[in-house]
């Protein structure tokens, strides 16, 4: 691409290289987890108050969130930068990439953002990987006055159009009442059979799900010492399916599988919702044809539309923002073998000469993607005319 602001925005992102390739490191480093991401979110919104963006920490009520503003323009640009890890394998979804791709590409708009009628604003949004801090910005009121937002997230191949599943994560406590497990077994209501029997009927309901409908669960209390009959236990499940009204759906033949658990046992049983739910990615068309030609004008190949079909990312809370205003969550790839997301092996990729282009390549194609927004008249008009 050659355009002025787009030779501008590249000078950016090659001056600033050295700051968001160890932004990035930094963040890997040191990985945190949801709502506890203080030193991460801190180096993000360190970084962009030294360059003269507006940093107001602690939004929406979650201290770990912020966002970073620069310029008045009538369209606002939401760039969402997560830094949340996972337990265990740290940074093994890429979060670091993330965030100092959202960073570069708000550095690299920031000197055009005055002519092209910009307000370019980073959104440290904490908690995706379990929390949906997303979902609870948006509900309240962070993304009121936003245009359009974008991020981009690292991934084995490259997918523009990402498509994700709607997911609700829940908790199962069951009780039944303690007894020796020799001397008196009659007299205790066991409340490890009651996952027991939930987990089968979990298992055989599989053959009856909807497409797209999925089910993941671990155990997370079992009971205390094998002598004593359990009387407390409780499991987490993950529920996914193609869109929300699927998921609906799911989470009533699930929780019919609890019950049953309780009534063939004998045990009461509460169900907890442990994150507001995930809806599915709908990224914006006009966006996502922007993005992609910004990306292969920079040499990568991603996916065609037919073969992005055929391929889901798991699930975000991002899929909320999607649903509520126009806004692309692409992934970009880094070389990571025959690893995946989630994977030890995918987080040592995420801090990798590869994973360090993708922050770069990753930056400018948003802010390229961002140039040609602002630059297409109808387009403006529809996404100045969409924020509230």
């Amino acid at each position: 691409m050659g355009t002025d602001f787009e030779v501008r925005t590249r000078s950016a992102v090659e001056r600033y290289s050295n700051a968001l390739v160890g932004l990035s490191r930094s963040i890997h480093a040191e990985p945190e987890l949801a709502f506890a991401e203080h030193r991460s979110a801190a180096k993000v919104a360190d970084l962009l108050a030294a360059e003269g963006f507006e940093v107001e920490r602690g939004v929406a009520d979650l201290e770990t969130a912020f966002t970073a503003s620069f310029g008045s323009g009538d369209l606002v640009l939401g760039l969402c930068a997560e830094y949340d890890a996972l337990p265990e394998v740290g940074h093994a979804c890429g979060h670091n990439v993330i965030a100092a791709a959202s960073a570069g590409a708000a550095l690299a708009l920031r000197d055009v953002a005055d002519e092209l009628g910009l307000t370019v604003r980073v959104i440290g949004t904490p908690a995706e990987e379990v929390g949906g801090g997303k979902v609870l910005m948006l509900e309240r009121g962070v993304f009121d006055d936003v245009s359009l937002s974008m991020m981009v997230h690292p991934a084995p191949y490259e997918a523009i159009a990402a498509r994700s599943l709607a997911i609700t994560d829940v908790e199962v406590h069951y009780s039944g009442k303690p007894s020796h497990a020799a001397a008196a077994p009659h007299l205790g209501v066991n409340a490890a059979d009651a996952i027991t029997v939930a987990q089968v009927a979990i298992g055989l309901a599989r053959q009856h799900l909807e497409p797209g409908q999925m089910v993941s669960g671990i155990v997370t209390r079992g009971g205390t010492v094998p002598n004593v009959i359990p009387d407390r236990t409780s499991a987490m499940f993950d529920l996914r399916a193609e869109d929300i009204e699927s998921l609906h759906r799911l989470e009533q033949r699930i929780n019919r599988c609890f019950e049953a658990g309780a009534l063939a046992t004998g045990c009461t049983h509460e169900v907890v919702k442990v994150s507001p739910v995930y809806a599915e990615l709908t990224p914006d068309p006009w966006l996502a044809d922007a993005y992609r030609r910004a990306v292969t004008s920079l040499g990568r190949s991603p996916l065609s539309a037919e073969e992005e079909r055929g391929r889901k990312i798991g699930s975000t809370d991002m899929g909320n923002i999607t649903r509520a205003l126009p806004a692309i969550h692409p992934t970009i790839a880094i070389d990571c073998g025959d690893a995946v997301n989630h994977q030890i092996e995918f987080e040592t990729a995420c801090a990798s000469a590869s994973a360090d282009r993708a922050v770069l390549d990753g930056a400018l194609a948003l802010a390229w993607t961002t140039i040609a927004a602002a630059s297409d008249d109808a387009q403006r008009a529809r996404l100045v005319g969409g924020a509230a």
